[in-house]
Order: structure tokens, then C-alpha cells, then sequence
């Protein structure tokens, strides 16, 4: 990768879409999911393994893994809670079929929205992950790691940055391929996020990539992307129109869009991969789809 470039992670289909209230048929998330091809997304979260009470919107997982485009340019991941869920990740490999080709795991840095995101202590999840990162791997699958709620916790408010960084130690003693931390409430500032990710860069040492997720809840997520730019981050998520929403955080709202991520970067000298025209016309395209315009900023500029 070049100096002046960074990877977007599209996290669209599954952050993007789970918090959704209308169901979206599996038939429109592969459409989605070629138009973001088309503009250039060659890695994408396509769906998570959870429960298809607590996220109904991801009930169809298998289904739409089953109809990705099998390319050998594009990385679909697919994030997974627990052992349970890498085990039907790795189902979907099965009989030579292309699957998933990468497991995000996820760590909450909050006990409280642990226990409520999915049932687990900090300790429990650090356990847990380290399990699955592990077993991922003795299976033949990629794994990467997000510590969620770095920046702050929707019931414990402010979550401490030696919390965030112990956490993330040990989830580096399994060498996941990236390390994420997430804003998932949108809380965090540039200070605060230039601050975390400096101090987990030295943590890492370069041994382990470093990746940035933010909301935009609070209207600092693109500000933020830039701060973790500058503290060394070259991977970030972002999704389509500026969806997305956690169930269980309290107000959450969508991810950085990846129009306005591309927009700020491209203008600034920095190369995404991404087209930015292809991407406003699906941004388009899906609001026509959902009845109401999408979040993103550039989108409704344009």
C-alpha cells in the first residue's frame, strides 16, 4: 500500500443495515453489495452470526453468503460473537463453497454494555475472543479483533484508555490480523482519538495494523477519522449513506459514510480505491430502496 493511501473497510451490509427496522430482503443486500463492488470496495462486512432474535435483520446471513459474487479481489467478513458464530462461518466454506474469508471478533471495554451486547464480563470476553481468534486459526480462517465502546460506554459513560489498551494487549498475544477500536456510541473527540490510537500504535509496535470505527452520533466522526490518520491508522471502516446503529446501545446512531471518508481523504492527497461518483449513485440508488435520504453529508451535496 502506498505512503498516501488507506483501506476502507465497507461495513454497510452488516453494521449499515442491523439496525434497520424494516427487514431488507436478501435479494437488495446482494444488490448493495455489487454496487459497492462496482465502486471499488474490494473488503467488506457482509453480515454477522448472531441470534436472529436479538438482530432479525441479520437472520439471512447464509443466504446472502451463499450469493456473493465469488471474486478473488474482494475479502468478506463476518462478525461473530462467539465460538457458535465462527463455527457457522466456517459452514459456509463448506463443500468448496467461496464463504466467508474473514471472522471479526468483537471485545466490549465496557462490563456493563458487555453483559448487554452479548452476555460477557471484560474478562469473559477477552477469554472468549482469545479462543476464538485462536481456534479461527487452527481452522484455516483470517481473524481480526475490534475492541468496541473505546471512546465511551452508553450506561458506564467515560471508559478508561488503560482499559482499552490492557484489553487490546491481550488480544494481540493471539496475533489477529488488525486490531480495531471502535466509537460505537460516537462520543470520542479528534484529542481523544489521536491520544488512544498513538498510545496503541507504540503498544503494537507496527507488529499488528492498527483500524478505526466511528459513529458520527455526536457530528465528530470524520474529524475523528482524520486524528486517527495522523496517530497512524491507514485501515477504517466506514458504511454506505452513513447507515448503521448498535441495538443495544441506547441512541446510536450510523457509522462515518463512506462518501464523506472519501471525500476527505481524496481531497486531501490520500487514495481510498474508492470512486466517489459510483458511490453517491449508490447511496441514491439504496435511499430510493429505504424510502427516506441517507445520512451522508456528500451524498446530498452532490
Amino acid at each position: 500500500m502506498a505512503a498516501q493511501s488507506i483501506e476502507l473497510v465497507e461495513v454497510g451490509p452488516r453494521d449499515g443495515l442491523q439496525n434497520e427496522p424494516e427487514i431488507i430482503p436478501s435479494a437488495v443486500k446482494l444488490a448493495m453489495i455489487g454496487r459497492m463492488l462496482d465502486y471499488g470496495a474490494r473488503r467488506l462486512e457482509v453480515a454477522s452470526f448472531v441470534h436472529p432474535q436479538r438482530v432479525p435483520q441479520m437472520a439471512d446471513a447464509e443466504d446472502v453468503i451463499a450469493g456473493l459474487p465469488n471474486r478473488k479481489d474482494a475479502t468478506y467478513i463476518g462478525l461473530v460473537l462467539n465460538k457458535r458464530g465462527v463455527m457457522r462461518a466456517l459452514a459456509t466454506r463448506e463443500g468448496g463453497a467461496r464463504g466467508i474469508d474473514q471472522i471479526g471478533c468483537v471485545i466490549v471495554a465496557s462490563g456493563t454494555f458487555g453483559q448487554k451486547n452479548q452476555g460477557q464480563t471484560i474478562a469473559q470476553g477477552i477469554a472468549e475472543n482469545r479462543a476464538m481468534i485462536r481456534f479461527a486459526r487452527e481452522q484455516g480462517m483470517r481473524a481480526q479483533v475490534t475492541i468496541s465502546a473505546a471512546f465511551g460506554c452508553p450506561f458506564e459513560g467515560e471508559v478508561q484508555p488503560e482499559t482499552v489498551l490492557a484489553i487490546a494487549e491481550e488480544m494481540a498475544a493471539e496475533g489477529p490480523e488488525e486490531i480495531a477500536l471502535a466509537d460505537t456510541i460516537g462520543v470520542g473527540v479528534p484529542a481523544q482519538v489521536g491520544d488512544l490510537f498513538g498510545r496503541l500504535g507504540e503498544l503494537l509496535g507496527g507488529r499488528i495494523p492498527m483500524r478505526a470505527h466511528f459513529h458520527d452520533t455526536r457530528g465528530t466522526g470524520i474529524a475523528n477519522a482524520w486524528a486517527a490518520y495522523q496517530a497512524g491508522v491507514r485501515i477504517f471502516d466506514a458504511s454506505l449513506g452513513g447507515l448503521g446503529g448498535c441495538p443495544f446501545a441506547p441512541k446510536a446512531t450510523g457509522n462515518i459514510a463512506t462518501e464523506d471518508l472519501v471525500y476527505m481523504m481524496e481531497r486531501s492527497g490520500i487514495d481510498t480505491g474508492i470512486e466517489l461518483e459510483a458511490a453517491i449513485a449508490a447511496n441514491h440508488w439504496f435511499a430510493e430502496r429505504l424510502g427516506r435520504a441517507l445520512p451522508s453529508l456528500v451524498a446530498r451535496a452532490a
